[in-house]
């Protein structure tokens, strides 16, 4: 199948991040969002390794998906000669791309281990376009599935269910994913069981994926969102309407701590102090059970002009410090459910976590 989205099984509402067209990968550039909808046509591992980098494609299934098809595009252009070296060379730059995601990693480990059972350049060209678009199918099923585990962990699978307001952060949605969402998913199918009151959409600084793209994708399938600066959100916990804080997650360690979006943790600590749940949806393959907690986890840091600009325009003054980081790490203790495609871990700790993952 050359094009997941265009299938009814995507359920993507129109709204998808990339498109697998077999000798090229499509990336829809999420930095021009929502002002400009460009696609960029990439034929080889190295260009969807700088669009990673540069923040093109964004969100750790996203990343994960597209980066598999950085190696099917590898081989597809790999010479009859040093195929197993231009692979290999394109699966290294590719791992390169962004440090912390962790379905990157996972993404190009399971891309690996069907390279090296290839004996030939042709097989390597078939097998890797096909697991990549196995990785891609799979997130779009594990979206489904995690929906349908979120709202029964908030108590609104009855029939009777009392419609809730939420908050959410960053962008998680189908721009983020292979085409559905995770915790953008949860309000999607909210929304498609007349259970949303309202969603807010935190900005979130630096890069604003709030404001672009959150909001962008739900004004398009007309869901209620209401879009508020990351400082409004101790007051909109305070007035009592939201009851759940809805984000998704880059690495969940063995402990339950999440790195997620700068600006995750502080939501955390407001909604236990105001008395409102913590949900983290995420697929199983941003869990990374080889670290033993959120301090092991890698940050990614970038370019202070993220924060002094906005698209070239100057907010700062110039050359001021700017410390940048782009992912906080919430301890498992401040989270009430972590939600994946295999299940739910409630208050997860390392128990909790071992007997959902193993």
């Amino acid at each position: 199948m050359n094009n997941l989205t265009d299938t009814p099984f995507s359920r993507a509402l129109g709204t998808v991040a990339l498109r697998w067209q077999g000798n090229s990968l499509e990336l829809l550039d999420q930095r021009l969002l929502p002002a400009q909808e460009h696609w960029i046509t990439l034929e080889g591992a190295s260009g969807v390794a700088r669009c990673i980098r540069d923040m093109v494609v964004r969100g750790a299934p996203a990343i994960g998906i597209s980066a598999a098809y950085g190696v099917a595009l590898a081989a597809r252009h790999a010479g009859s000669r040093d195929w197993q070296a231009e692979i290999r060379q394109a699966i290294r730059e590719l791992s390169e791309s962004r440090p912390t995601a962790v379905n990157l990693f996972w993404a190009l480990q399971r891309m690996e281990r069907v390279f090296d059972s290839c004996e030939s350049v042709g097989e390597a060209q078939e097998r890797l376009a096909d697991e990549a678009e196995a990785i891609h199918q799979e997130d779009l099923a594990g979206n489904l599935a995690m929906a349908d585990h979120a709202l029964s962990a908030m108590g609104l699978s009855a029939d009777n269910a009392a419609p809730v307001s939420v908050l959410t952060h960053c962008n998680t949605g189908a721009l983020a994913t292979g085409g559905y969402g995770t915790a953008l998913g949860v309000i999607r199918r909210l929304h498609e069981k007349k259970l949303l009151t309202r969603v807010y959409a935190d900005e979130t600084r630096p890069w604003l994926q709030g404001s672009r793209l959150t909001a962008w994708e739900l004004m398009r399938d007309d869901i209620p969102v209401t879009l508020n600066a990351d400082g409004a959100a101790a007051a909109i916990l305070a007035a009592g309407e939201v009851r759940w804080v809805l984000v998704g997650a880059d690495r969940i360690t063995a402990n339950g701590d999440v790195a997620n979006k700068i600006g995750t943790y502080s939501l955390a600590v407001l909604a236990r102090y105001h008395n409102v749940r913590f949900m983290v949806v995420a697929p199983s393959s941003t869990v990374d059970m080889s670290l033993a907690s959120g301090t092991d986890i890698p940050i990614e840091e970038r370019d202070g002009r993220e924060v002094r600009e906005v698209r070239g325009i100057s907010l700062a003054p110039e050359g001021v410090p700017v410390f940048n980081p782009v992912f906080d790490v919430t301890p498992a203790d401040l989270i009430d459910v972590i939600v994946t495609e295999k299940g739910i871990v409630r208050n997860p700790d390392m128990a909790g976590m071992q007997g959902l993952f193993g």
